[in-house]
C-alpha cells in the first residue's frame, strides 16, 4: 500500500466514522479558546472546563485579563498543573495582546508564537479551529497515533517533522480537522499503553496492528 492509498483510507475512515470531531475543550471565542489551550499543557481538558468558568466570569475579556493580579487569576486556577507559570503565561499574553496587537487575538501562527505561553502546537490549535487553517497540531496522541499507523515514517521522531509529513500528506481542506481525529483515536482507541485493536477501523492499513497483534494471533493459532 502506498503512502497516498494509507492516507485516503484513514480519510475516508474518520470522515465517515467522526465528521464532527472537535475539541473537548469549552470555549465561546478565541479569547476563551487561547486561554483554554494554554491551561490545558499538561493538564486534561476536563480538569481545565472545571476551571475555566471561574475565570471567565472574573476577567470575560482579553482586557480584563491584562489587567489581572497574579494572587487573584493565581487563587482561579491553582488546581492546574504547573499554576505559577501558566499565572504568569496568561497575565503576559494578555498584556501582550493589548500591546502589540490592539486586544485583538492574532490569527497566524508566526504571531501567535511571540505570545507568552504559546508554542507552535497552541499556534497551530488556535489557527486551525478558529480560522480553518491547514495548520496540525501535534500532541503527544497525534504523534503517537501517527507513527504507530504508518502515516508518518519513524524516522519523524520530532512533532515538527510529525507536523510537516502530515500536513504533506493529508488533504488540505481536512487538516484542521485531521487534528482532532488522530487526539481523538489516541484518546480513546489507539492509546499508549495497550490499544484497543479490536475496537480500531484502521487495522487494515495499521502498520502497528500488522507488525504486533495480527503476527502474534497468527503465531497463536499454530
Amino acid at each position: 500500500m502506498t503512502r497516498k492509498e494509507k492516507y485516503e483510507f484513514v480519510t475516508n475512515y474518520f470522515q465517515k466514522n467522526s465528521p464532527d470531531a472537535g475539541t473537548e475543550l469549552i470555549y465561546d471565542n478565541p479569547y476563551e479558546l487561547l486561554v483554554a489551550v494554554i491551561l490545558s499543557a499538561q493538564c486534561t481538558d476536563k480538569r481545565v472546563n472545571m476551571t475555566t468558568p471561574a475565570i471567565f466570569e472574573k476577567y470575560p475579556d482579553i482586557r480584563s485579563l491584562s489587567k489581572a493580579k497574579y494572587d487573584d487569576l493565581f487563587s482561579l486556577i491553582k488546581s492546574i498543573s504547573y499554576p505559577n507559570n501558566k499565572t504568569r503565561h496568561l497575565t503576559g499574553m494578555a498584556k501582550k495582546v493589548m500591546e502589540d496587537f490592539n486586544g485583538k487575538i492574532p490569527m497566524t501562527v508566526e504571531e501567535l508564537m511571540k505570545l507568552p505561553g504559546v508554542g507552535r502546537k497552541t499556534a497551530n490549535v488556535i489557527t486551525s479551529m478558529v480560522d480553518k487553517q491547514p495548520n496540525m497540531a501535534v500532541d503527544t496522541h497525534v504523534f503517537r497515533v501517527s507513527r504507530r499507523i504508518g502515516l508518518v515514517p519513524l524516522s519523524a521522531s520530532t512533532p515538527l517533522a510529525v507536523e510537516k509529513e502530515l500536513v504533506k500528506y493529508f488533504p488540505k481542506e481536512v487538516i484542521h480537522k485531521a487534528h482532532h481525529w488522530l487526539i481523538l483515536h489516541g484518546r480513546y482507541i489507539c492509546v499508549a499503553r495497550k490499544p484497543h485493536c479490536d475496537r480500531c477501523g484502521l487495522r487494515p492499513v495499521c502498520n502497528y496492528y500488522k507488525k504486533y497483534v495480527a503476527k502474534d494471533s497468527i503465531l497463536k493459532d499454530k
